[in-house]
């Protein structure tokens, strides 16, 4: 039996923290019977928990680990309520060194949560954490006033800025991984099971931890994950690795694109998204002197589909994921989080939540360029090394038109400018490639819930009366949110930066 126990750097406890809400993790609380058994093959696998802590009950279960509180006894006759994180087996050993790593060094502070002990015997590993009392995301999106975004925002950059400080890329920033207590106003970004390193990055393991998390990516990107309890709601059933998207690939004769039916009956628009360079050359699997003749047509050749695919890293979840992790681009930093947290605030600002829901990567860039524009797009692609073609131009939306009438919080969103901005989103299906043949029935299912958005489902009346401030949202808002949403790694906002933007300016750092 071979035991570690790892002291953090978190030192405030808030023993106080979980007792005043609903009476929602009661000793007494009923468990099914899977439950149970969870707990008890927990406690035979990990035997040391059996004298320091109680189980009381799963809060939340994903691809990767199961989360567990629990109570431990102290000196003081006090039982403190933790969270105990159990890695699946299969976890690969430097990976989960690696997560403890960052949560030893960069957690306990600024937002980020620490950890207090690790208990492992064999292949099992258990991560003892402080227990963050949290609201779910989806729950409390329509009650929150304009200041707690405000200052959810704030946090969030504060915890951002502390794990980019240690050269951490966390890549799945989402409302889910980051704790929200909304009584104690306390946060806690966790989850970095899926963290990498910049080239400068002060965690040593993940160093060598990078390397190894591209191989897997492809494998665990489509499996739905969690972390403490919420479910994610932003996770739509990727099915479409089972469908004809995969099938094409084992078709020689030509793929005639636009000839296939599509869900949607509005205009189609097809984009073709390659690597700079690549698109001319072939691959092992085609002789060398096969020239592409689909290039910049609707139609993809044998000769493209027998291409290897570009290997780069694309962890994160459906939704949340920036344009240069979409297109593949090898060269991937802190950014990738801005783009994430700018995701999280649009969802704030618009009240919607997902705000992007596709089940693919192609689909999720044609949504992004009914938000942010065909050419723009297009024009910061290049910066990254991806040439993206587009047949039909897509415009920019305006970020406060588009937030405020979805929120409802504006009756000048229903003029001219708003059914511009419904035309636009509604009429946009783009079926999209990314080093390979996208299925086009799938995507017109992908983009019906940025048609639901215009079509009024679920859009909140807002009485005058309880507006929270949402009548009064400043120009800084949307300014900071266009910064989030650069489509430009190299020219996004930092974390550091955001703190100092002007959005933020009565608060204190």
């Amino acid at each position: 039996m071979m035991e570690t126990v790892l002291k953090s750097h978190y030192d405030e406890q808030h023993p106080h923290q979980a007792e005043d809400f609903h009476g929602k993790h009661e000793q007494n609380s009923k468990l099914s019977a899977g439950i149970k058994k969870d707990i008890e093959k927990l406690y035979e696998a990990v035997p040391q928990l059996v004298n320091v802590f109680k189980i009381k009950e799963k809060i939340g279960e994903g691809t990767f680990s199961s989360v567990y509180l629990a109570t431990a006894q102290l000196q003081t006759g006090y039982e403190e309520k933790m969270a105990l994180k159990h890695l699946i087996p299969t976890s690969h050993p430097l990976r989960i060194a690696a997560e403890l790593q960052c949560l030893t060094v960069a957690g306990g502070q600024d937002n980020v949560m620490g950890v207090k002990y690790c208990f492992r015997k064999n292949d099992h590993v258990v991560i003892v954490m402080p227990y963050l009392e949290h609201e779910s995301f989806l729950d409390i999106l329509n009650s929150l006033s304009f200041e707690e975004v405000r200052e959810y925002m704030f946090n969030l950059f504060k915890a951002l800025r502390r794990i980019h400080h240690f050269g951490i890329v966390h890549r799945d920033v989402k409302p889910s991984n980051f704790l929200y207590n909304r009584q104690l106003k306390e946060y806690a970004l966790v989850d970095f099971g899926l963290a990498q390193g910049t080239p400068d990055t002060k965690i040593e393991l993940l160093k060598t931890a990078s390397s190894e998390d591209e191989q897997e990516d492809s494998i665990h990107h489509s499996v739905q994950r969690s972390v403490f309890g919420e479910r994610n709601f932003n996770v739509y059933s990727s099915t479409y690795q089972e469908n004809s998207s995969t099938k094409l690939i084992k078709q020689s004769k030509m793929i005639d694109v636009s000839s296939r039916k599509l869900v949607t009956k509005k205009k189609i628009i097809s984009t073709k998204t390659v690597s700079n360079g690549a698109a001319r050359k072939a691959v092992s699997g085609c002789p060398s002197n096969l020239t592409c003749d689909c290039y910049a047509t609707d139609k993809v050749c044998s000769v493209c589909l027998s291409r290897c695919q570009q290997v780069a890293p694309r962890a994160g979840t459906p939704g949340f994921r920036a344009p240069e992790v979409l297109t593949k681009c090898p060269t991937q930093t802190t950014a990738i989080d801005m783009w994430s947290a700018g995701i999280v605030f649009l969802s704030l600002l618009s009240g919607r939540y997902p705000f992007y829901k596709a089940s693919d990567d192609l689909t999720a860039l044609a949504q992004i360029m009914t938000v942010r524009g065909s050419r723009e797009t297009i024009q910061a692609a290049k910066t990254f090394g991806k040439s993206v073609l587009c047949t039909q131009v897509v415009p920019a939306q305006n970020l406060r038109t588009l937030c405020e009438k979805l929120r409802g919080t504006n009756s000048s969103c229903k003029r001219s400018q708003g059914e511009v901005l419904s035309k636009s989103l509604n009429d946009s299906a783009l079926p999209v490639a990314v080093d390979k043949q996208c299925a086009p029935e799938t995507l017109g299912k992908q983009t019906q819930h940025l048609k639901s958005f215009q079509e009024g489902d679920g859009a909140l009346e807002m009485k005058a009366t309880d507006m929270k401030g949402w009548d009064q949202v400043p120009d800084e808002a949307y300014d900071l949110l266009d910064k989030l949403l650069d489509l430009n790694p190299a020219t996004r906002i930092t974390a550091k930066e955001a703190l100092l933007h002007p959005f933020f300016k009565d608060m204190r750092l």
